[in-house]
């Protein structure tokens, strides 16, 4: 499972971050190589937490030029978005509790992810839906370079949503058949 998940998310990154451009800071850790892709077979919030925190001082501990940015997949536990939203809470508490606030934070990716106020069609929601939920550990260091070099980065989440909102729901379920796709020919 694990196998599959990582190769899922990466076809992922390839096909709807990179291939829509929602995230053009996304490309250049990806072809170099510096995104850690990491599925965890944790079964409860308590077991992903403890992983997290190790990922956390993994990434804190290792160069950017070994690893830019850290995917944490975990495919058997808050599959629930409800749930998972509640978790982000502990995630910030472990950054802060391990002297990281400012130095890494945690971004949001879920299959059923939803923004406050949004309906679940609601094209904007698929900015952040992923394949499996995933926390995103992101250096601050490199998010200050990538919008110093992208000024109007503001207005990345407008881009995306007139992207997603031309794609259409059939469009979008194209998409991430064809992720899976790429994903089950990496797999092999």
């Amino acid at each position: 499972m694990t196998e599959l998940a990582i190769a899922e998310t990466r076809a992922w990154v390839d096909c709807v971050v990179i291939g829509l451009n929602l995230c053009p800071f996304a490309r250049a850790p990806q072809v170099k190589g510096l995104v850690r892709y990491v599925a965890t077979t944790a079964h409860d919030a308590e077991a992903l937490l403890a992983v997290l925190v190790d990922e956390l001082n993994l990434l804190a501990e290792t160069p950017a030029e070994r690893i830019e940015t850290t995917l944490l997949i975990h495919a058997q536990v808050l599959t629930d978005f409800a749930d998972y939203n509640d978790f982000l809470d502990l995630a910030d508490a472990a950054v802060a509790g391990l002297g990281l606030e400012g130095v890494i934070q945690v971004a949001s990716f879920h299959p059923q992810y939803r923004f406050a106020g949004n309906a679940a069609a609601d094209p904007a929601n698929a900015t952040n839906r992923s394949p499996y939920p995933t926390l995103h550990l992101l250096r601050e260091e490199s998010i200050d370079r990538a919008v110093a070099a992208f000024p109007q980065a503001e207005a990345i989440f407008e881009a995306n949503v007139a992207t997603l909102e031309r794609l259409g729901a059939e469009g979008w379920a194209a998409l991430q058949a064809r992720c899976r796709e790429d994903a089950g020919r990496e797999a092999e």
